[in-house]
């Protein structure tokens, strides 16, 4: 019984709120249907019990008068009446109450045969009269039919009407759990808007008192957030001046490894302040790309050649990027000088064409090459493959909470992934997303991290 009651749970569970109110309401009228069927079926079989026992009752009367005045037991030309004295078929009930001196009827309607009997004594004997029901039966099974089909109709009704009724109310909610998903994945612009008639008192409508609730929250959140990215880029903003005249007055110390150190503290600071800056930017939606066409393969070769990292690039054969591009080459393999299949002929390289920004691209992948060189282990190999330029190590691979909630600022994940201010992943993502490019991480099966960047063709 417990099992099935979690099993009905759980289909409940599965519907939608929608079916979930036109079941009740369906299931409310059903009750409803079957209480007042009852009890009209009563009503009614109680009026035909009523009607047959008055009909033979007469019947009795009018057989004794004529017995009394002829002594013979006549029907009086009832075709279907069948009166006798001292009946062999009479109930037992029926025989000891006439016996007793008593004038009764008897009435079975749930027999193969309904059928109403009336019995009094005369003397020693028992005088009854037996009326059959049949055309009463079926006109009340006709009747009960009639119930049935009515109250199937009202559920019906019910239920459609329920469904249609619910509609509203699932899709305002709906509306609701979209704009909040909307809200979650950072459109702090994103409401719900829903419209409350002039005057309504609060609690009236608890749809409209949602609706309310969440435009008030993503309108605090917004409000919080904008006011901490001004902070933040106010902040940023500050340090800029007192910093740039510490870097000039360090760069006038003598030669020394203590000038040295605190060179490289100030250029360290400098360093978190423009990233801080950006972040801020990108926070604001401030940042234009200047969107052009370029060939990735050389645009690629170029910002890895410049970012000053000792990497490979990698082979398109390798998935990613686990071979020396000298000992996967095919040197059998025609080259294409007119590069009419997207590629450079002469080395191999991937030349597809992407629409990008190029100064954006160039710190979107020393971001994640300097990500790569600073958390995982070496070698470094960023390979192109169509539009997409893919970063790997060989070190521990990204954390899982990285994995499945995206990069946080100031959060570098796990401790042997090195150190770092957490923001150079946030501004390759930011950077993407200006572009429209996007950035997805993974960790490889044989080890390490993995970060692609999928690039729009041109």
């Amino acid at each position: 019984m417990r099992a099935l009651a979690q099993r009905v749970r759980a289909a409940l569970n599965a519907l939608g709120l929608r079916w979930k109110i036109a079941a009740l309401l369906a299931l409310g009228c059903a009750v409803v249907a079957v209480a007042i069927g009852v009890l009209i079926h009563q009503a009614r079989l109680e009026q035909v019990s009523k009607t047959a026992r008055s009909g033979a009752t007469a019947q009795l009367v009018r057989v004794r008068q004529l017995y009394e005045l002829t002594g013979q037991v006549d029907t009086g030309g009832e075709a279907d009446t069948d009166a006798a004295l001292d009946a062999p078929d009479l109930p037992a009930s029926l025989r000891a109450a006439a016996l007793d001196g008593r004038r009764t009827t008897y009435l079975d309607m749930g027999a193969a045969d309904p059928v109403v009997w009336a019995a009094r004594p005369v003397g020693d004997h028992v005088l009854s009269v037996r009326e059959p029901l049949a055309q009463q039966a079926d006109e009340l099974e006709e009747f009960d039919q009639q119930l049935v089909a009515s109250g199937a109709v009202v559920v019906i009704l019910a239920a459609l009407g329920g469904a249609a009724l619910a509609s509203r109310l699932s899709r305002e909610l709906r509306t609701a759990a979209a704009t909040a998903r909307r809200i979650s994945q950072g459109d702090l612009d994103a409401r719900i808007d829903h419209p409350r008639p002039p005057g309504g008192r609060p609690g009236k409508d608890e749809v409209a008192e949602l609706a309310t609730a969440v435009d008030t929250m993503a309108a605090s959140l917004q409000q919080r957030l904008e006011a901490e990215q001004r902070f933040t880029a106010d902040v940023a903003h500050e340090l800029r001046t007192p910093l740039t005249g510490l870097h000039t007055a360090a760069e006038l110390l003598p030669q020394s490894r203590p000038t040295e150190l605190v060179r490289d503290r100030v250029l360290a600071l400098r360093t978190l302040t423009e990233d801080l800056l950006e972040v801020a930017r990108l926070d604001a939606e401030m940042e234009r790309p200047d969107l052009a066409t370029h060939p990735l393969g050389t645009l690629t070769e170029g910002i890895v050649q410049r970012s000053g990292c000792p990497v490979r690039f990698a082979a398109e054969s390798d998935p990613y990027g686990r071979v020396n591009p000298d000992d996967a080459a095919d040197p059998a393999a025609p080259a294409d000088p007119d590069g009419r299949d997207g590629r450079d002929g002469r080395d191999g390289r991937d030349d597809t064409l992407v629409r990008t920004d190029a100064r954006r691209l160039e710190r979107i992948i020393a971001n994640l090459v300097a990500n790569a060189r600073r958390h995982g282990a070496d070698p470094v190999d960023v390979r192109v493959a169509g539009p997409v330029v893919t970063v790997s190590d060989h070190g521990p691979g990204f954390p899982e909470h990285l994995l499945k909630d995206g990069p946080r600022r100031f959060q570098t994940g796990a401790r042997e992934r090195g150190q770092g201010t957490g923001l150079g992943l946030t501004i390759a993502f930011g950077q993407a997303q200006a572009i429209g490019a996007r950035v997805e991480l993974s960790n490889a099966e044989s080890g390490g991290a993995v970060a692609e960047v999928h690039l729009p063709t041109a």
